[in-house]
């Protein structure tokens, strides 16, 4: 008998599902509530593998082309575990790894419509057949030229057989593999055709941004420094100690070199960067004694020996900032990447809200994807299933 849920079964059903899931809580590693297993338990996945379960433009979705996938997801984490998944757990996993998969198609699909709407316009049916098949071909060259060696490789094989075996264990092929590259190598032409990869950037934007989020560029007091130091753990008492971080002081002082010294000789965190402490807030050292000095004494200068109750220290401050807010100057360059992957990013979203009106969609989860409509009922009275679970 199976033990119901928020077992060790429910932790297996959370890796099954992460990986490629609709659902929100399984993506964000949360377990699945009851109630989320249970909702799932209303939905019949057709039986028959060719069946339609999602239609974009003039191309046909079928179960069969997401569902290896999904059973080579559910008993490659299923054979890991050594455990037995609850029926109704498995059906929960199932469902929202083809909801999952059949999100990602659509998108891809209604990219590559979109990319040959584009191309072909209102040309006749023929003709865009025609441009399909060009297209396909020269994906399938570049498919042949980039992805497959990186398959070869990631494989360790030569052998095309032995290859499309390999894939097989994920639940894919070299036929499907070379269909997705398609889809996504189109998707990929027509956004690259739609966005504007170097957006223009005003200075005024620059101003205004800084302006707004004047927060987001204060900065506390900090400092730079180079340090020296022996802890009193590593001698039999502390005169020896101060001994070696005289000796230590001197040699840096007359040599010239601190960081030399440090790397060679320090005993702190940062000896290996040559006691070398990049901006560092004020508030954030351990010792209260040690800080107090960094933040007060001369700057490029080195310091008197400052001992704290794990041993003691040389250093010289070689910058020192008060709390204030960064120049405009200092951080233009900044804000224009910045609002430059913002614009982009927003280019590209109106590009996808306007692929997902102009691409009819019909799909067996309308709810998933924007714009979308149920299944003409059809098709949805073939895909139901000729038996229950």
């Amino acid at each position: 008998m199976f033990i119901r849920f928020f077992t060790h079964s429910t932790v297996v059903l959370l890796l099954i599902c992460a990986a490629f899931s609709f659902n929100s809580r399984a993506a964000l590693g949360q377990v699945p509530t009851r109630a989320e297993v249970d909702a799932a338990q209303i939905v019949r996945l057709p039986d028959d593998p060719a069946a339609i379960i999602a239609v974009v433009g003039n191309t046909p979705i079928l179960l069969g082309e997401l569902l290896p996938r999904v059973n080579a997801r559910i008993e490659e984490v299923a054979a890991k575990s050594g455990q037995e998944i609850p029926e109704d757990q498995l059906h929960f996993a199932k469902v929202n790894l083809v909801r999952g998969l059949l999100t990602q198609s659509i998108q891809n699909k209604m990219m590559r419509e979109s990319f040959l709407l584009d191309q072909m316009g209102t040309e006749s049916a023929d003709k865009r057949n025609e441009a399909d098949q060009r297209l396909a071909a020269r994906a399938r060259q570049m498919f042949f030229e980039s992805e497959l060696p990186e398959l070869k490789k990631q494989y360790s094989t030569e052998d095309m057989n032995e290859l499309d075996k390999e894939l097989a264990k994920k639940g894919t092929s070299l036929a499907a593999r070379q269909r997705e590259f398609t889809d996504m190598m189109l998707g990929h032409l027509y956004i690259r055709g739609k966005v504007d990869r170097e957006p223009r950037i005003s200075i005024a934007e620059i101003n205004e941004y800084y302006l707004a989020n004047q927060s987001e560029f204060e900065r506390p007091t900090r400092a730079r420094w180079e340090q020296l130091t022996v802890l009193f753990s590593n001698f039999p008492n502390k005169e020896q100690a101060r001994v070696a971080i005289s000796n230590m002081g001197r040699e840096a002082y007359f040599g010239g070199n601190l960081q030399a010294v440090a790397r060679a000789q320090s005993q702190e965190p940062f000896a290996s960067k040559g006691g070398l402490h990049e901006w560092t807030a004020k508030g954030s050292l351990a010792s209260e004694i040690l800080e107090q000095q960094i933040f007060s004494i001369q700057t490029n200068a080195m310091s008197e020996i400052i001992e704290d109750d794990q041993g003691y220290h040389i250093v010289r401050v070689l910058d020192r900032q008060e709390a204030g807010v960064t120049s405009l100057r200092d951080v233009q360059d900044e804000i224009r990447n910045k609002l430059k992957e913002e614009k982009i990013a927003e280019s590209q979203r109106k590009v996808l809200d306007d692929m997902q009106l102009r691409i009819p969609v019909w799909s067996m989860f309308p709810d998933d994807t924007p714009n979308a409509l149920p299944l003409p009922e059809s098709i949805a009275r073939y895909n139901q299933p000729t038996f229950k679970r």
